[in-house]
């Protein structure tokens, strides 16, 4: 499995499609030439904690440009003070969100109610928790109009403050880029359509011709099932990493990543008990069976453990972290698997997924 994994053509292993932030000099005045022709909408529920350094980092995407940069906050029926704060920036539109239908996933509803503000020929999505690096917002306009991409999306750097930040989130992307290989993603190819919903650029007019929000409005892993959506629609899509995109959600904790991690990962397998089995089985054979046959004596066992470990090394250097992380991989296969039990566990009890203080129950 894993000399497989290093021969395939697509290397999901590697980081090679990365965007990062616009330098100043042409590239970036090219981007910022296309601002006014943005609007950013930001969904947010209760984020009184990092609102306001989301808007702040999108105000300096615009410093040196005449030109005006759209940006809608829909205030999802917080009660800890967002909106007031969003209200506080002169050239932000906040719009108080209604409550939630019955069938509706809360980013998605409000998204919806945001797409009807937008009269740009772009809409950037962003989360409410997601920070730009100066010159980050050009970069995508100039590579979305470089690769005459439709739909560009940004994997974020997530925050990595503690020993279990280090453990776990890095892999959180290699297991991604596994499931969804970037390469494939972003060639003509129907197979794999991939993104990542905390920062996705995408023509407003893509976006009406598949009826988002709509289309997808009960999905739990909307960013992968718009991405599809967009792609079946004819559309090109892209998806690389960026240290530039900033998460500024605190984890810190092994049940903070749990809680992350639980919501959605049996919603990734379709809630099929089978494929549960079939996940189970490929991670015991992956990442436990060469430990036993090392016991044993096996070198084809400690060969297996390298490709494993050197497999994991490109995304640990990526996020500038010690190729020595690797070592954990077994570890990091089984507390993975675990979240994807406890998911499991959370929808036999009938509840799909629990975030922000709502709770989606399994359709009956």
């Amino acid at each position: 499995m894993w000399f497989g994994l290093w021969l395939t053509p697509w290397r999901p292993w590697s980081v090679r499609e990365q965007l990062e932030p616009a330098a100043p000099g042409p590239a970036s005045r090219l981007g910022l030439a296309d601002l006014d022709q943005v609007t950013v909408l930001i969904p947010a529920r209760n984020e009184a904690e990092v609102i306001q350094r989301t808007l702040d980092s999108l105000q300096a995407q615009r410093e040196g440009s005449a030109h005006d940069l759209r940006i809608v906050v829909i205030d999802d029926q917080s009660d800890d003070g967002t909106g007031d704060i969003a209200r506080r920036y002169p050239n932000v539109e906040v719009i108080s969100g209604q409550p939630l239908p019955k069938g509706w996933a809360g980013k998605l509803w409000a998204l919806e109610q945001g797409k009807g503000r937008v009269q740009t020929a772009m809409t950037c999505l962003l989360d409410a928790d997601i920070a730009l690096e100066p010159g980050m917002l050009a970069a995508l306009l100039a590579h979305k109009r470089a690769t005459g991409a439709h739909f560009v999306s940004l994997m974020a750097d997530l925050r990595r403050t503690s020993f279990w930040d280090r453990l776990l989130l890095p892999a959180f992307v290699y297991y991604f880029k596994l499931i969804y290989p970037f390469a494939v993603s972003n060639s003509p190819s129907k197979w794999v359509a991939a993104a990542a919903g905390g920062c996705v650029l995408v023509d407003t007019a893509a976006l009406h011709k598949v009826n988002a929000f709509e289309c997808l409005k009960d999905a739990l892993i909307d960013d992968c099932t718009l991405a599809r959506r967009i792609k079946d629609g004819g559309h090109q899509t892209w998806i690389g990493l960026s240290r530039g995109v900033i998460s500024l959600r605190p984890y810190g904790t092994l049940k903070s990543v749990h809680d992350m991690v639980a919501r959605s990962a049996f919603t990734q397998l379709r809630y099929s008990n089978l494929l549960l089995l079939v996940v189970t089985a490929l991670f015991a054979m992956a990442y436990w069976l060469p430990l036993v046959a090392l016991a044993q004596g096996s070198w084809l066992a400690a060969a297996a453990l390298l490709a494993m470990c050197a497999a994991y090394v490109p995304t640990l250097r990526y996020y500038g972290l010690s190729p020595v992380w690797a070592l954990a991989s077994p570890l990091i296969g089984a507390l993975y698997l675990a979240m994807t039990w406890s998911s499991a566990l959370r929808s036999w009890r009938g509840v799909r997924s629990k975030w922000k203080n709502r709770t989606y129950e399994v359709h009956s």
